[in-house]
């Protein structure tokens, strides 16, 4: 029969193709991929507190042998155990356990091993592991690690079937899907993370307190949620501080598993002698970098945005050292650092949000249900173990009643195996022995059929039916599990008590000191001060009231000249208004010194480009203003809607068309009337009640043109007259007393003005 050659069709990549709705296939991908995040990547498990790549990076070290040796003081993991190179772990970890990037995991594993980082460390390392200035690691070829104490009570139990094994992404090897250990350390060490539509913040806490509350709640189970406050006072940051909220706050956060902690740095008056004083700043708040911090009270130095503040220096080595030096003796150290922890980050607030993964589903959990759910496996860990090693004495046993029923019949014994072909077979049908026990016999040495060994077997055989009972008890019994668990539970403790250097609590909770508060305004000296701005936009404040009459009291570079020019304080606010109807704010002592030229103003404020300063003088409070724009729209505002808060100004004039904003003229108590006057040279004499006082907007029209638009306009007392420059040496003005011929109704035109008045239509 011939052969059948014909080949198969290959697949064709359109016999694939699934014809499904797009947002249902995206939809469903996309849930996948949230799912992995979730519960593979983001969030901790609530059991030993560990997301999957930091137990793969403590599996892996366990594998190595990196095992902590006994506990020697205060580092709770020093041992003459060797170190291996953090490259050599990466590498185990990335190829066995955790397929993702090498430097992602190495940042976990630098991350484990920061004692700024991690309340109770479980990384041992040693090298450059970055600091707390927020330098960061060295290279993982140059540093090297090991397990600490706690890692090795947070996997304490994984040779005692503690916890079930899995298959590893590729199947070739297994890893723990959780690790047993009796340290707390989801509450120890805290956790944070972000996942697909949620998030987890947990802050660290004492791990003394975490057992003491675990102990009390073993002991009542019905002990609600607010009794465990007894305990556990708070967090406890590994970088120390004060932690100023509310008991109130503390427990409704604790309730809900949702909150926030005001957390400050710590601080001390150091007497100088003599009257003088300066701060030391000793503990700074968990997650601030340093140098960063530094950084930021550098520039309220430099900037003098806090004008009681003198000087910062950073005297900091293994231990933080912060020294603050106030502007005078006479700053009172509350009122500074007060002000300090409302403008840098000596006081932040560590969010509370614990969401945890319970069995793979997560949720946000109080602290009674976090501390009752981890002692419920901690409750499952020890039946698992307790089983575990009664399979095992189990196993003994059957080996050693073989052993000794072998030696009361010693010489049948070796009577069979010396003749029987099938000497095992016949071992089990004439002493009704087990397969394991016939074997065990069989494989005995001749130095073990010495009677001393026979004695030994037999005290074996008795402790380990005694130990086999009690754990048959515990198994069965919760009060004896209770037991035990309280027992392990204080043992833990101690190693981790209030009087060891490890357990010492470092964070204090206190109550937030009521200090009165001053403005930063008030705190500014006053000193006198000359405003020069320049007709290209250079500004510029020279110490103290200069004659502005002389004509070479102010130099200016070539081509410039002066355009604002008047005298303020330091304390005083600078208003600036522009061409586009935008006002700007700027304080009187942040405006660069009288050296030079200044500096532009647009590096000051966020001035649009084409854009021009109409106005710039002293901001009052009580100041009412004139605003009009080229097109003879304008209102009345006042002061306080002109007061802008951040460098993109304030928009107060909205301009119509090509209009600009032209005008801006303070108004003085007790002026009842408005003169405006066209570049049409028509004058128009209004009362100022017709104007409206806007906060924004285009305002009213205040005189009617065919050609051209506004020229100026000013107010004045109707009584006293119309006033304006006659130009020339001297300064002399003139007054029209009798304006009847040019007083009309709001939006008029106008009629021609008074003989003399300016050819500029100016009101000077």
């Amino acid at each position: 029969m011939a052969k059948n050659t014909t080949k198969t069709p290959p697949e064709s990549p359109a016999d694939r193709i699934l014809d499904t709705p797009f947002d249902t296939a995206l939809g469903d991908r996309y849930l996948v991929y949230a799912l992995s995040t979730i519960t593979a990547r983001s969030l901790p498990d609530l059991r030993d507190g560990l997301k999957p790549v930091h137990r793969r990076i403590l599996w892996g070290m366990r594998l190595l042998k990196l095992d902590p040796g006994p506990s020697t003081g205060a580092a709770l993991g020093a041992s003459s155990i060797g170190y291996k190179k953090s490259a050599r772990v990466v590498g185990d970890v990335m190829g066995k356990y955790h397929p993702h990037g090498d430097q992602s995991i190495y940042d976990a594993l630098v991350r484990l091993s920061q004692d700024f980082s991690l309340r109770y460390p479980l990384i041992d390392g040693q090298g450059n592991f970055g600091n707390i200035d927020g330098d960061n690691a060295a290279a993982m070829r140059y540093t090297e690690a090991r397990l600490t104490t706690a890692a090795g009570t947070l996997m304490d139990g994984l040779d005692e079937a503690g916890a079930l094994f899995r298959a590893t992404y590729n199947g070739e090897e297994e890893e723990p899907e959780v690790f047993p250990g009796m340290f707390p350390n989801l509450l120890a060490n805290g956790s944070s993370g972000i996942a697909v539509g949620m998030a987890t913040n947990i802050p660290p806490h004492n791990a003394a307190e975490i057992l003491d509350a675990a102990m009390a709640l073993l002991a009542d189970p019905g002990l609600p949620g607010s009794a465990l406050l007894e305990w556990v006072k708070g967090p406890d940051f590994p970088t120390g501080g004060i932690c100023v909220e509310s008991p109130a706050s503390i427990a409704e956060s604790y309730a809900t598993g949702r909150g926030s902690f005001r957390l400050r740095a710590r601080w001390r008056k150091e007497d100088l002698g003599q009257g003088m004083w300066r701060i030391v700043v000793e503990e700074i708040p968990f997650q601030v970098v340093k140098g960063k911090l530094i950084e930021a009270l550098a520039e309220l130095v430099n900037e003098k945005k806090l004008p009681i503040l003198g000087d910062i220096d950073d005297e900091s080595d293994d231990k933080i050292r912060i020294v603050i030096e106030p502007r005078s003796r006479n700053v009172d150290a509350e009122v500074l650092m007060e002000s300090l922890f409302k403008l840098t980050d000596l006081e932040t607030r560590f969010s509370l949000n614990m969401n945890v993964l319970d069995h793979g589903r997560p949720g946000v959990l109080s602290l009674r249900q976090v501390i009752a759910k981890w002692l419920v496996h901690q409750r499952q860990v020890l039946v698992a173990r307790s089983q575990h090693r009664l399979d095992k004495i189990d196993a003994r046993l059957e080996i050693l009643g073989g052993f000794l029923i072998a030696y009361l019949n010693l010489d049948e014994v070796i009577r069979i195996i010396r003749e029987e072909d099938e000497p095992k077979a016949t071992l089990m049908s004439t002493f009704e022995l087990t397969s394991n026990q016939a074997e065990a016999i069989l494989n005995m040495r001749l130095r073990s059929l010495r009677r001393l060994e026979e004695m030994e077997i037999g005290k074996e055989n008795k402790a380990l039916t005694l130990e086999a009972a009690g754990l048959r008890g515990l198994i069965d019994s919760e009060s004896e599990q209770t037991a035990r668990l309280s027992t392990d539970l204080a043992r833990l403790r101690a190693l981790y008590g209030p009087t060891t250097p490890l357990g010492r609590r470092r964070t204090s909770i206190e109550t937030a000191p009521n200090v009165k508060m001053i403005s930063l305004e008030e705190m500014i000296d006053k000193e006198p001060l000359t405003i020069i701005a320049s007709q290209k936009g250079w500004v510029r404040a020279m110490k103290g009231h200069i004659d502005l009459t002389a004509g070479d009291a102010v130099k200016f570079k070539e081509g410039d000249g002066a355009a604002f020019a008047f005298h303020a304080y330091t304390t005083d606010k600078v208003m600036v208004a522009a061409s586009d109807g935008r006002f700007y704010t700027l304080g009187a002592d942040k405006l660069p010194g009288g050296r030079g030229f200044g500096d532009p103003l647009r590096l000051m404020i966020d001035l649009a480009e084409g854009t021009e300063i109409v106005a710039l003088s002293v901001w009052k409070t009580d100041l009412r203003l004139l605003v009009a724009a080229s097109d003879g729209r304008g209102f009345i505002v006042e002061a306080a809607d002109v007061l802008a808060e951040t460098r993109k100004g304030r928009q107060v004039l909205n301009l119509k068309d090509n209009a600009k904003f032209t005008i801006l003229k303070a108004i003085p108590p007790g002026d009842d009337m408005v003169a405006v006057i066209g570049d049409n040279r028509k004058l128009l004499v209004c009362d100022l009640s017709d104007l409206p006082v806007m906060g924004r907007g285009q305002g009213v029209a205040l005189q009617k043109y065919k050609d051209g638009g506004m020229s100026d306009a000013r107010s004045f007392v109707m009584a006293e007259g119309l006033n304006w420059a006659m130009g020339g040496a001297g300064n002399r003005t003139r007054t029209e007393s009798d304006l009847t011929f040019w007083k009309g109704t709001r939006g008029s035109a106008g009629r021609l003005p008074p003989t003399g008045f300016p050819r500029d239509n100016k009101f000077g």
